[in-house]
């Protein structure tokens, strides 16, 4: 292990003068002291150190740092990995060590070598036993080590009681000092093919795209003379390639401000000539703008063609004899199903291999129409994350994410790029990922700085993402994968909820409550009654139960969106504008701003800066339609400066697809069932009338579920001073169709019983009515009576008993019998003889009349019957009319488990004994 420092001078002074990293340079000449510990032929020729504060903003620092000293030193073809390496150990000294850094940089006829020494030491070290494993590329801990190993030709870890130094040495590529690019010497017939004599056309394009200079070359290679073609434009010669899914044309990469491709040129034979061109946009003193544009053949190439930056190596090998790829050592090696990690790793790596002051990368929709932010580093990720920006940003400028890019100064061409409006980043370089030809996403670069970045850049960042966007393209096509499994789960557990129930206010808390917080972290569900209606706010959802009424405040103050039948999401400026005023207000109330003191804001609930905060960010609004109706519209919304993602979207859309469909047949279902219930309510009576002297109490239970009528009906009612009919019956049949009858005979009872008519005569005419209705009819069990209180406490009674269970009367003494004679049913025969029999009921006697629900109660091969039922009546001698029915009631529902199946009735009367006056 070294020490790095040259034996007798004082090491660097770690300490930081006003933020700015403390520098020396020293040139060394050939006689410079000895370091017995590096390699025995390096002699010191140059030196530069400089100390960094424990702050984030120093890792860029540092790697300007040792960016700016090894290109002043001549040493660019190395920069890139002393840039990465020193990056990685600075950042584990003041970020994750948290102490100051000395970074010492050190030239030698062999190369450079590198020092990074922290107040961080670490005193465990393993003297002897086996190789020490550094850790996984999975983990931020001993990358910087890893790296080291990766791409150092030496290097070291020096242990000291204050300190810890870690350095590293670069040698230099074998050619000569200066040079750019080189290649090897090849045979002479691999060599690029060229005429005898090279041409190189030299085309001059004015600010119209005009042509004003053409060369000698140009009119051999084309057969054009100068005076034929200048002042024509250059586009009525070039013959401009179409690649599918590409805007540029030749008017456009004339405008750029750098531009090298291939196409052809159409000569004076009529041929097109393929060539190769370079094309730099300049201008001249008076600052008008022109484009110089060099071409020659196609196949000779070679003399414009930038070459490919390719990296020493694209193949490394591991201590166990693997093959590593240099790219994965550069960003890690994330799990197969960690895109997220992969993204961000990305990112970090290109913004530290470009010495940038941020990076981005954004993938693309399916359509590759849109491009949706992903990962970023040095920006708002969280106003940035899943925000979405075109591929095409329109013609006239180089606006298109297929291509490479580079914009010196983002402030001469506003809106540029899109994503970084208002961060201050000034230049910045982009290029694309493909898969086989297809548009994947897109990798930037940006710097705070104008003219950082040219097309050497460019190329190197392009060949990082050549590298990479084949495993972003698996990982995210894993990730959709993922998706989509879970969205369809969720769909089918979302119908299955929404089909079981028909309840509205359930329905809609159903919608609320499977977006919340799966796809939104709010919403809110507006609905619309019919097409003449206004959007109502029926539902208001967010995971943070003390926001929902401020949210609900604010929504109300706010015009509700309009409900357009479109289908798929759009956005919704509204909320989060008025989030913004509410805010803004509250705020200036907050410093007694808003004029007048600050306690006389008015009460309640109202927009706090927690809930324009939690409605701040991207609002989408979904329709939904049924039927081809829009029935409402769903609102989905994120906190300040969230976006949704497009797979979000898309669950949402069909989401709300179904929950429309659920919503309208629950409506559907609620007008339904108040028609239903309206008109059933119409079949019974009001309210059972006060009589004098008599006790009545009634009980009703229609069979099925949801009807309040059946074929079972009763009624009591006035029919003269001092007289009241009652009636009990039971129509063939349950459900509509028998209410339908049931209506027809309480009505028809009450009106024929008004006009005077007999018991008998009453029946009578009932039974006509019936049959008069022909295949409608239904077969009827009556039981009629009128009911005169007496003045001496007894109760006298008229009674027909047609087809129905005999009526019983229970005495005070427990005894139970028949109070009337069975008759023939109504609703069969037209002519009927029915008569009328008289009953007196005496203080303390009960009258019972029930319908057949109530006898033909079964468990099993058991019937109650008219015996069970007599059998339980002994029972409530002494019970109020009330307790009576009450009881026959239990006793029914004790005899089975099961659910009736059929409509009952029980109607009792009491005359009440006279010691309970």
């Amino acid at each position: 292990m070294t020490t790095g420092l040259i034996p007798g001078e004082q090491p660097p002074d770690p300490r930081p003068t006003s933020g700015v990293p403390h520098q020396r340079h020293e040139p060394v000449g050939h006689g410079a002291l000895h370091v017995e510990n590096r390699s025995r032929s390096s002699v010191i020729t140059a030196r530069a150190a400089a100390s960094f504060e424990p702050v984030g903003r120093s890792v860029a620092t540092a790697r300007s740092f040792v960016r700016d000293t090894l290109q002043g030193w001549g040493f660019a073809d190395i920069v890139d990995d002393a840039v990465v390496l020193t990056s990685e150990l600075v950042t584990n000294a003041v970020v994750h060590a948290g102490t100051s850094a000395d970074v010492l940089c050190l030239r030698s006829d062999e190369g450079v070598r590198i020092e990074v020494a922290d107040r961080y030491p670490e005193r465990e070290i393993p003297l002897q036993g086996p190789a020490v494993t550094m850790g996984s590329l999975d983990r931020e801990g001993g990358r910087g080590l890893q790296l080291c190993a990766a791409l150092a030709a030496r290097w070291g870890v020096e242990y000291a009681p204050t300190h810890k130094q870690v350095w590293f040495q670069l040698e230099l590529p074998e050619r000569a000092v200066g040079t750019r690019a080189a290649g090897p010497s090849l045979p002479a017939d691999l060599l690029p093919l060229a005429d005898s004599r090279v041409r190189v056309a030299v085309v001059q394009i004015d600010r119209s795209g005009a042509i004003t200079s053409w060369n000698e070359d140009a009119e051999e290679l084309f057969g054009y003379a100068a005076d034929l073609v200048i002042g024509k434009p250059l586009t009525d010669l070039a013959a401009w390639p179409h690649t599918p899914g590409t805007g540029t044309g030749i008017a456009e990469a004339l405008q750029l401000s750098r531009w090298e491709g291939s196409y052809g040129i159409r000569g004076a034979n009529g041929r097109v000539t393929s060539v190769y061109a370079s094309h730099l946009r300049v201008r001249d003193t008076g600052g008008e703008p022109s484009t110089v544009c060099l071409l020659v053949r196609d196949h000779e190439r070679a003399v414009l063609q930038t070459p490919l930056r390719v990296p020493a190596g694209d193949t490394t090998t591991s201590s166990d004899g693997q093959s590593t790829d240099p790219f994965e050592v550069f960003i890690g090696s994330p799990a197969p199903d960690d895109l997220d990690g992969l993204l961000q790793r990305t990112v970090e790596r290109a913004r530290d291999m470009l010495d940038g002051d941020s990076a981005f990368l954004l993938l693309a929709t399916d359509d590759e129409t849109e491009l949706e932010v992903r990962a970023s580093t040095g920006l708002p990720s969280a106003r940035q994350r899943f925000a979405r920006v075109p591929v095409e940003a329109g013609p006239g400028r180089y606006g298109s994410a297929r291509m490479p890019a580079v914009h010196d100064d983002l402030t001469a061409v506003p809106g540029a790029v899109p994503l970084l409006s208002g961060t201050g980043m000034r230049s910045v370089v982009t290029v694309p990922l493909k898969v086989e030809g297809r548009l994947t996403g897109s990798l930037g670069v940006a710097a705070e700085a104008p003219g950082r970045y040219s097309n050497e850049e460019a190329l190197r960042l392009q060949f990082a993402a050549d590298r990479i966007a084949l495993a972003v393209e698996s990982a995210r096509l894993g990730e959709l994968e993922r998706l989509r499994r879970g969205s369809l789960s969720f769909l089918v557990e979302a119908s299955d909820l929404l089909a079981g129930t028909l309840d509205r206010d359930q329905t809609l808390a159903l919608m609320a409550q499977m977006t919340v917080p799966t796809l939104a972290t709010w919403c809110a569900v507006y609905t619309i009654a019919d097409q003449a209606s206004e959007p109502y706010l029926s539902y208001v959802l967010h995971e943070d139960e003390e926001l929902i009424d401020g949210i609900k405040s604010l929504l109300s103050k706010v015009l509700p969106p309009d409900p357009v039948p479109t289908p798929g999401a759009r956005v919704w400026t509204a909320p989060g504008e008025a989030a913004h005023q509410a805010a803004l207000r509250s705020s200036m109330r907050s410093l007694g701003l808003s004029g007048g003191p600050t306690h006389q804001i008015a009460s309640g609930i109202g927009p706090t800066l927690a809930t324009a905060s939690a409605v701040g960010g991207e609002t989408v609004v979904l329709p939904l339609v049924a039927r081809n109706r829009v029935i409402g519209m769903l609102t989905l919304g994120k906190p300040t400066d969230e976006h949704f993602r497009q797979e979000i979207l898309e669950l949402a859309e069909d989401l709300s697809r179904r929950a429309a469909l659920a919503l309208d047949n629950a409506r559907l279902y609620s007008e339904r069932t108040a028609i239903s219930q309206s008109l059933q309510r119409s079949l019974l009576p009001p309210e059972l009338p006060e009589i004098d002297g008599v006790e009545v109490e009634v009980i009703y239970r229609a069979a099925g579920e949801g009807n309040e009528v059946g074929g079972d009906f009763y009624d009591v009612f006035p029919i003269s001073d001092g007289a009241y009919g009652f009636a009990i019956g039971d129509v063939c049949g349950t459900g509509p169709n028998a209410a339908a009858v049931t209506g027809l005979a309480r009505h028809a009872l009450r009106l024929l019983a008004r006009e005077g008519l007999s018991g008998p005569a009453v029946l009578e005419r009932l039974n006509s009515a019936i049959l008069d209705e022909g295949a409608r009819s239904r077969f009827l069990t009556l039981l009629y009576g009128e009911l005169w209180p007496q003045e001496d406490g007894s109760a006298r009674l008229k009674v027909v008993c047609a087809g129905h269970p005999l009526p019983l009367r229970l005495r005070q003494d427990g005894t139970v019998e028949p109070a009337a004679e069975p008759q023939p049913l109504l609703g069969v025969m037209e002519d009927l003889e029915l008569y009328e029999q008289t009953v007196t009921l005496d203080p303390g006697d009960v009258l019972l009349c029930v319908t057949d629900g109530v006898t033909e109660r079964r468990e099993g091969t058991r019937m109650l019957g008219d015996d069970g039922l007599a059998d339980v009546l002994t029972t409530c001698t002494g019970l109020t009319a009330g307790a009576v029915a009450a009881r026959i009631m239990r006793a029914v529902e004790r005899f089975a488990s099961d659910a009736p199946s059929d409509d009952m009735a029980i109607l009792a009367m009491r005359v009440p004994g006279l010691h309970t006056d």
